[in-house]
């Protein structure tokens, strides 16, 4: 694999540390008065999400290149063994832990397009749609006379997640939900 020198060292930069995919997410670089300069650097563990603090000196060192490649998946279907894929270049099926994928699971529905992210040709992350339309399976109704501003209340999506949503939402609307907060944008009128 293509090593990186420190001199190269980016934010964004995919790396290889004792074995595991990291990529850097902060990257400073420290002149000292008396010494060597060096480059203090934050990385995220792709497969853990753990942060790790290294910190490198200018000259002479260098780390292995991950092999990373992003590509365009559709999400099959849910079960026992997680959350199942097809790559839309290859039509090959990836599997990958409900764990892994975190909250963005639960705004998934069946074909949608996410982003995929390979290491070494393995399944490593997923990023759900921006937003996804969803319909209110169950909320309770409103309460008459509460119709002050930014009143809210749970309501369960077709996916099983829950959102927050106006009162004025009720079953069987579909709504627009934001998948990296969790949280309601708008009611969208077929």
């Amino acid at each position: 694999m293509p090593q990186i020198s420190t001199g190269d060292f980016r934010k964004g930069v995919k790396v290889i540390v004792d074995g595991d995919p990291y990529e850097m997410i902060e990257v400073n670089f420290v002149k000292p008065g008396k010494g060597q300069a060096l480059y203090r650097t934050k990385l995220r563990n792709l497969l853990k999400g753990t942060i790790l603090d290294r910190t490198y000196k200018s000259g002479g060192e260098s780390l292995e290149q991950a092999d990373i490649r992003k590509g365009d998946g559709q999400y099959l279907y849910k079960d026992a063994t997680g959350l199942h894929f097809m790559d839309n270049e290859s039509f090959e099926q990836y599997t990958i832990g409900e764990s892994v994928c975190g909250n963005a699971a639960d705004y998934l529905l069946d074909g949608a397009i996410c982003n995929l992210l390979f290491w070494n040709d393995q399944l490593i992350g997923m990023d759900p749609p921006q937003q996804v339309v969803v319909e209110v399976t169950y909320t309770e109704p409103a309460a008459k006379g509460n119709t002050a501003t930014n009143v809210t209340k749970p309501a369960t999506i077709e996916t099983g997640a829950t959102v927050q949503v106006p009162a004025f939402i009720n079953v069987g609307e579909k709504i627009k939900v934001d998948t990296a907060t969790g949280s309601y944008i708008e009611r969208i009128r077929d």
